[in-house]
């Protein structure tokens, strides 16, 4: 067996990451990743190795030493997969994507998670360092018991972690919308931070849509999926209780974040209806008021011909043309105010 370089990863990422256990007993951790295949070598022995970043040469050694597929290699070396899982005759692949929103920050960020399914091992690259392995081993170590069930019970953990921080996300992307929805009634036009605001949270809705929505199909391929050759078919029965809670998370994430973006385009359509109701209103207002300086103007300009009227070049003709400006112009007045014009 030829001998592996040490991988070196990408920047401001950690070491790679191992675990080994037998029996369902954690044995050995942090040993270097030329002795995954060793272990692999010997029955009993499951395996778990994650690199974070590698660069592109290494990690083809490394897929070449463990026999992972070509096309699950060059997946996992692209930026642009969506969440999925392919099966191989003897192995799987999976892609997937944790996502998080800064403290202080509306972008959503993500993190893509390919993870190599072999009958013993399993093997987690991570494109960002943000997303830590320390996140779901923590979820292994709450329950050590599960490790009896191999690869399966490593999966559990890795996608319970990556959905519970899509629920933190979609959890945070409805309070904003809550406090977009709580100034949409004020009077005046939404403020200009708070559209901003509105049309931060909608392109993370979209983002993050993409990311939630295929984990559905995800999760049931997994469940039904007999592994690879010669492992022990089905899914370990004790196994069936955490994958149907890990599903109905995931159904329930899918369903919040298509009653969110629905919410976020009411938001956005009923902030336009307002601004044209505004509008009209304003239109209304400006009509009403032309309506009633025209009687002046009228009145007025119609006695400015050179011709004699009622009263002409006397003191009561004037009194009698400015009581008709007020009374007219009043009645206007009273008349647009009573149809909600003014």
């Amino acid at each position: 067996m030829p001998d592996i370089e040490p991988t070196p990863t990408g920047p401001g990422c950690p070491q790679p990451h191992t675990r080994m256990w037998r029996h369902g007993k954690l044995e050995d951790s942090g040993f270097p990743l030329e002795q995954v295949s060793d272990y692999l070598e010997q029955e009993d022995y499951v395996v778990w190795a994650d690199i974070c970043h590698p660069t592109h040469e290494s990690f083809l050694t490394i897929a070449e030493e463990l026999g992972l597929d070509p096309h699950a290699v060059e997946d996992a070396a692209s930026r642009h997969e969506r969440p999925k899982l392919d099966r191989y005759a003897d192995s799987a692949f999976l892609t997937a994507y944790a996502v998080r929103l800064p403290d202080g920050s509306r972008e959503l960020e993500s993190c893509k998670i390919s993870a190599f399914i072999l009958h013993r091992a399993l093997i987690t690259v991570r494109s960002e360092d943000w997303f830590t392995s320390e996140q779901f081993t923590a979820r292994w170590d709450q329950n050590p018991e599960l490790m009896q069930y191999g690869v399966p019970a490593l999966l559990h953990g890795l996608l319970d972690e990556i959905v519970d921080g899509q629920f933190e996300v979609i959890q945070r992307l409805d309070e904003d919308i809550e406090g977009v929805e709580e100034v949409l009634f004020e009077e005046g036009p939404m403020p200009r931070d708070m559209q901003r605001r509105n049309f931060a949270v909608r392109k993370a809705m979209v983002q993050l849509r993409r990311l939630v929505l295929p984990m559905r199909d995800l999760v049931v391929t997994l469940h039904r999926w007999h592994g690879p050759e010669g492992a022990q078919p089905g899914m370990p029965p004790a196994l069936e209780p955490y994958y149907q809670d890990l599903y109905d998370h995931v159904l329930r994430a899918s369903e919040w974040t298509e009653g969110l973006r629905d919410m976020v385009s009411n938001v956005f359509e009923t902030n336009l209806s307002l601004q044209d109701t505004r509008l009209n209103t304003t239109m209304r207002r400006l009509s009403a008021w032309a309506a009633i300086i025209a009687v002046p103007t009228a009145i007025t300009g119609f006695y400015g011909q050179n011709v004699p009227y009622p009263g002409f070049g006397s003191w009561h003709g004037f009194v009698l043309s400015t009581t008709l400006i007020v009374l007219l112009g009043g009645a206007f007045f009273v008349y647009f105010r009573h149809r909600g014009w003014l």
